[in-house]
């Protein structure tokens, strides 16, 4: 594909350590060797690979995608992720680029469209790049060589990519991104509950309640988008997050484990090391060098 060459060149010659670029909510990802299992919060992105391979883990489900390949992640959620093709001769090379719904739903408001199930997808989903697509992330990749340009064609180049990812084959998850009343909005609604209330116990009724849906429906949608259960996405957000407090304060493992929600510690440190394969005081020591 020549415009994986070109893509390729440009990424690797804007790349930052900090992974971000001057374009707003655009990311440029470099590994120049393979990376350990790394947990973060995916955002709601279009990833592209340009070079070399990733692997990620989400719930039950292993996602892996190799250069000329795009990822449609719809929902924020904890995954556990690491480069696992990378060299200092080909280091990997991701795209990354935040997805507005309010832009995906402008755009299927103006275009004639099939009419889009509302049908709970799963929220990761991998796919080969066509080439009309890698074609708009290099145009758009092009703007950080021409800063006099890119106020006026950044939204518009942006606008385009969305475009093209909502009549690609991944174009039935991407649709749902910008309807109100979808499986994945209601899902989407309670991941942000949970998410911004991770420390509060909750009652899966409620949680069902607040998303329009019945238990049953809410537990199945539930696990279709995300891979896991409501308790099992808490349960990560709180690992995550003990993982970030431990890196600043790792002498405090048993005040941590609280801060995060967990009435025992001992049952935090077993499900801290069953998720990052080490216990937390020894994470600790290992983050902080």
């Amino acid at each position: 594909m020549a415009g994986l060459v070109e893509l390729r060149a440009l990424m690797a010659r804007h790349a930052r350590p900090d992974w971000g670029s001057d374009l707003d909510g655009v990311m440029i990802s470099h590994s120049d060797h393979p990376t350990p299992p790394t947990a973060s919060m995916t955002g709601t992105v279009l990833a592209v690979m340009a070079q070399g391979r990733k692997s990620l883990a989400l719930g039950d489900r292993v996602y892996d995608y190799r250069a000329g390949q795009f990822l449609i992640c719809s929902v924020d959620m904890p995954i556990t992720g690491r480069f696992t093709v990378a060299s200092p001769d080909e280091p990997a090379l991701s795209f990354g680029m935040q997805l507005d719904p309010a832009e995906i739903a402008s755009l299927l408001l103006s275009a004639d469209l099939p009419h889009c199930s509302k049908a709970a997808l799963p929220g990761l989903a991998v796919s080969e790049a066509p080439e009309d697509l890698l074609d708009a992330v290099v145009r758009l990749l092009r703007l950080l060589d021409q800063p006099r340009d890119r106020e006026v064609l950044m939204p518009l180049v942006k606008r385009e990519i969305l475009w093209r990812l909502i009549v690609s084959e991944q174009g039935a998850l991407v649709r749902q991104l910008g309807l109100a009343d979808s499986s994945l909005t209601q899902v989407a609604r309670a991941v942000r509950w949970i998410r911004d209330h991770y420390r509060e116990s909750f009652k899966v009724q409620d949680l069902a309640r607040t998303s329009g849906l019945s238990v049953s429906a809410f537990h199945r949608n539930f696990h279709a988008v995300t891979a896991m259960s409501p308790i099992q996405f808490q349960k990560q957000i709180r690992l995550q997050e003990a993982r970030l407090l431990l890196a600043t304060q790792p002498n405090d493992v048993t005040r941590i484990s609280y801060s995060v929600g967990y009435d025992s510690p001992s049952q935090f440190s077993r499900e801290y090391r069953r998720l990052f394969g080490t216990p937390p005081s020894v994470d600790a020591a290992q983050l902080r060098s």
